[in-house]
């Protein structure tokens, strides 16, 4: 543990941009996985340990985009559309098939996928590193605050985020489709009876759900290295975060996220040997002290 050059990097302008910079990169595409992985949970009930694999077949999807056009727009749109179809179509075809069973029903379903979806990869892709690189749009010289240098595509990322959350959480808590969410979250059997295709509503969550998932893993492949299995870290911060930020809130996953993005920018030059266990150390204290979480409801 060296927190004075922890401290010493706050004292610096230009140390601190930095960090606090690459610690918001962290935290927003941890907020999309970890967002999508709340909606899921939130609403159908279903654990859906596959979100990591989501959001690596989105990188990848990505990736097949853009080398096939070299349009960058055309390889957010395969990332996440793409994902948002193949989700919908995965609850379809599996997840309908376990919803009121077992946890370990749906864990072992998700995890045997897991393993598909990862060889599957391995397979048409290859089992060697790649990267999408920078798009020539965003290839600039970075801008400097406080002395800090900021890439131009660390903003694009950050403001897309932010608007994509903006966006999600106004559709859940103002339009006629996130009240039908809302009240199928809280009782699905009263929403059918009044005349909603549930079936239809559920595949559309888990589509948003995997959408943002698949987003997350687009807006990450021009500066994250793109191997199979790449998703079981996001994953389990994924779980911290919603641990942390309450299961189901939108506001309480943006939180979650930011804090864990900035532990783990900082906690790279105080404490690199304890950054993850710092992590688990705040969802304990979370589990302790608030166990529905910092933004979610008590039951």
């Amino acid at each position: 543990m060296d927190l004075t050059a922890l401290f010493g990097c706050l004292s610096v302008p230009a140390c601190a941009v930095t960090q606090v910079s690459t610690g918001l990169i962290i935290g927003m595409l941890l907020f999309l996985v970890a967002s999508g992985l709340s909606l899921i949970f939130g609403v159908l009930g279903v654990i859906n340990f596959a979100h990591g694999a989501f959001y690596m077949l989105g990188a990848y999807f990505a990736l097949a985009g853009y080398q096939l056009t070299g349009n960058f727009v055309v390889a957010m749109a395969a990332g996440a559309g793409g994902m948002a179809l193949f989700g919908a179509i995965f609850e379809r075809l599996f997840i309908s098939r376990i919803y009121g069973r077992d946890v370990l029903m749906q864990l072992l379903l998700c995890y045997a996928f897991v393993l598909i979806l990862d060889d599957m990869v391995k397979i048409i892709w290859g089992a060697e590193y790649q990267m999408m690189g920078m798009p020539q749009s965003f290839a600039l010289p970075p801008m400097f605050i406080a002395g800090g240098p900021v890439p131009p595509y660390y903003l694009f990322m950050i403001c897309a985020s932010v608007t994509v959350g903006a966006i999600l959480w106004i559709g859940i808590a103002k339009t006629r489709f996130g009240k039908l969410v809302r009240a199928a979250a809280h009782n699905p059997q009263m929403v059918g009876a009044l005349g909603v295709n549930t079936s239809v509503l559920y595949a559309s969550v888990f589509g948003i759900g995997s959408l943002l998932a698949g987003l997350a893993g687009a807006l990450a492949a021009p500066v994250r290295t793109l191997t199979p299995g790449m998703g079981l870290s996001i994953l389990i911060e994924s779980f911290i975060v919603t641990v942390i930020g309450g299961m189901g809130s939108i506001v309480g996953a943006f939180v979650a996220s930011l804090l864990i993005g900035l532990t783990r920018s900082f906690g790279s030059i105080g404490f690199p040997l304890f950054v993850d266990g710092a992590m688990f150390v705040m969802m304990g204290l979370v589990l302790i002290l608030r166990p529905s979480g910092l933004f979610g409801r008590q039951v």
